[in-house]
């Protein structure tokens, strides 16, 4: 999928991160979510390239980018350092600054980078998520029955670990195929390129870690900015599915507006995999968002 654009690797700190970039025009970096690959973007990432010089990747831990061991407290998976890897990837292209459009735990990874490196990321469009720490301490039922997995992954190894690794497709398709729009929503190609990924060696390790950083050291770096007043000084702009649990379960733009000074967002007619699911209504938002 995706052939039009270049294959490349980057490599920071042991890890490679396998990247595609292709388009001209003002730089604009692509991160996908759980448990999916850059394969996600493949009916927007075209267009977007005609405007734009595109790059996506592989987050760490997933697609085929390296999984590192997670360490103590997960910290090798800590969105702070995913956001490291993105910012290496950019700059490998030569781009000091640049715009940044990412879904789900990408979202996440976004999130920490604009933070940590605001003179490095201009503009924001983050797709259905509110903050992490948001959304932890304003947990209910509905949304724990909805997002089950973000429990399930965060128990202590090996059992999150062993029951993904017994049968990884199965486990893909329950995630991606219980919402909204079903399995239907996702191009068969597209689809058998995450259930490839899944299978991998070190996926579900690499997964768990993801989550388990979030529920953990990435809430520690969330506090540390709200104690010391930091809110993003981009403009920032988040669409969410109103079939969707996030938009659901959370005051989306009260909660973005207690991190972000220049919010703006709303709901899309759709459910949480808003890049396969409304492509047409994510470029729209996008093209006119985003500076050529």
């Amino acid at each position: 999928m995706l052939e039009q654009f270049e294959d490349f690797h980057v490599e920071r700190g042991g890890v490679r991160l396998r990247c595609r970039a292709g388009g001209r025009g003002a730089p604009l970096l692509l991160l996908h979510g759980h448990p999916q690959t850059h394969a996600m973007w493949h009916r927007v990432a075209p267009v977007l390239a005609r405007q734009h010089s595109v790059v996506m990747m592989d987050l760490r831990g997933y697609g085929d980018s390296g999984r590192p061991p997670a360490g103590e407290d997960s910290a090798a998976y800590a969105k702070r350092e995913m956001a490291l890897d993105a910012l290496q990837v950019m700059r490998a292209r030569g781009f000091a600054e640049f715009q940044v459009l990412a879904h789900d735990r990408g979202a996440r990874v976004a999130h920490r980078l604009a933070a940590d490196h605001p003179a490095a990321v201009s503009r924001l469009m983050l797709l259905d998520v509110a903050p992490t720490l948001g959304m932890y301490e304003h947990t209910s039922l509905e949304f724990a029955t909805a997002y089950w997995h973000w429990f399930f992954l965060v128990q202590p190894p090996p059992l999150p670990e062993a029951l993904i690794e017994s049968d990884p497709v199965r486990y893909l398709r329950s995630v991606m195929g219980k919402r909204h729009a079903g399995l239907g929503a996702f191009a068969p190609e597209a689809l058998a390129e995450y259930e490839r990924c899944i299978v991998l060696p070190g996926t579900a390790q690499g997964i768990c870690a993801d989550y388990r950083a979030s529920a953990g050291i990435d809430l520690v770096h969330d506090r540390a900015d709200l104690a010391a007043q930091r809110l993003l000084a981009q403009p920032l702009r988040v669409l969410w599915g109103e079939h969707g649990a996030v938009g659901r379960c959370f005051d989306v733009p009260a909660l973005w507006r207690e991190r972000a000074q220049q919010f703006t967002g709303r709901a899309l007619p759709c459910g949480h995999y808003i890049a396969e699911e409304a492509p047409a209504l994510l470029l729209d938002e996008a093209l006119e968002f985003f500076r050529s």
